[in-house]
């Protein structure tokens, strides 16, 4: 073994040293709850440490889906994520390549206002949404509610932009010289072309949505309509609280997550560095 490689070697053990703990205490929280979704109610105050699954998870699943309907919750989260996914990435993508590869009046401040948004903290723009949502458009309680307000996303379209900007401009050129429209350019030439920050976008605007849990909660008030995350949190009570149901609730919904995402883990980090790099 050279000396490089020995080096090499040397800062990738030392590297290991120091972030295996790191990991080990970033993911003792999420251990701590799949155990606390094994317990009763209130085994969460329970005097001891409790570091080992006990065996009320089941129950703990029937209590909820007794009190919440989660099942039918989490396909209301799964339908409305997936939908606004798709629509997100669709006009992130149209705002981006717009931005990127056309020149127009006012796109200068355009840029600038949308990146002003980005500053914005959300509860600054969440009343006048929800009184635009629910007093002027009436759409209280309805789906679209849920997916519409939402799709712009700042951040997306300033991703989107940026990949966009990175591609040869002489490839849409030789496109368009020989006859292909603008549209069949944007579908065909430049989104395959976007894949791996298509693929990045998407993962971060599904997690969004299915972690989202102040607008359902404003603008859905049917109890059959409720997404899995509000669902939750109606088991939050004046004089009693489902511990055990809630863990096991969150166990349901943060676990096939971080499934997906160490699946596609490789999709995301292609996306970040490529939309990243210019």
């Amino acid at each position: 073994m050279t000396s490089r490689s020995q080096r090499r070697f040397g800062r990738s053990i030392l590297l290991h040293l120091v972030l295996t703990p790191l990991a080990l205490v970033w993911l003792f929280p999420l251990w701590m709850m799949v155990v606390f979704s094994t317990m009763p109610d209130y085994g969460i105050f329970s005097p001891s440490i409790e570091l080992l699954p006990h065996d009320n998870f089941l129950d703990n699943v029937n209590n909820l889906q007794r009190d919440t309907n989660f099942i039918g919750a989490i396909g209301i989260s799964v339908s409305v994520a997936v939908t606004y996914t798709f629509l997100s990435v669709l006009l992130t993508s149209m705002a981006g390549w717009a931005l990127a590869r056309y020149e127009f009046a006012g796109k200068g401040m355009v840029v600038a206002i949308i990146l002003g948004t980005i500053t914005l903290p959300y509860a600054v723009v969440l009343i006048p949404q929800f009184i635009m949502v629910a007093r002027d458009f009436q759409l209280a309680n309805t789906w679209i509610a849920l997916i519409v307000p939402p799709l712009f996303n700042s951040l997306g379209v300033l991703f989107m932009r940026q990949a966009f900007s990175m591609m040869p401009a002489e490839l849409f050129d030789a496109a368009r010289v020989e006859g292909v429209k603008e549209w069949r350019i944007f579908l065909f030439v430049a989104l395959p072309l976007a894949r791996p920050m298509l693929a990045a976008l998407a993962i971060i605007l599904f997690l969004a949505s299915w972690n989202n849990y102040l607008w359902p909660l404003l603008i859905n008030s049917q109890p059959g309509a409720m997404t899995a995350p509000v669902a939750l949190g109606t088991l939050i009570g004046l004089t009693k609280v489902s511990w055990g149901g809630m863990m096991a609730g969150a166990v349901m919904l943060t676990v096939p997550m971080l499934i997906v995402f160490v699946l596609l883990q490789r999709h995301f980090i292609a996306g970040i560095a490529a939309g990243a790099v210019k």
